[in-house]
């Protein structure tokens, strides 16, 4: 019964400790892509400002919204 209980402990936090490494990653290949992005001047702060905001909620803790913000800003750079 224990066992069970730890086991789905550990799968319930699973999907958390995977978020959390993947912000690095996501912000990795946002700066990859930016200096050969054709945006206009107000995507590209828009772009910038959503990647450091993705960066200080990954800093926080906040995982699921930082990689909102990231994705947001893929978006933008059409990935």
């Amino acid at each position: 019964m224990l066992r069970s209980m730890t086991l789905a402990i550990l799968l319930a936090m699973t999907p958390v400790a995977a978020l959390a490494h993947m912000c690095p990653s996501v912000m990795a290949e946002i700066d990859a892509a930016l200096p050969a992005a054709t945006l206009s001047e107000a995507d590209m702060a828009t772009v910038t400002e959503l990647r450091a905001t993705g960066e200080e909620l990954h800093n926080a803790g906040d995982h699921d919204g930082s990689i909102a913000a990231l994705e947001e800003a893929k978006a933008l750079l059409g990935m």
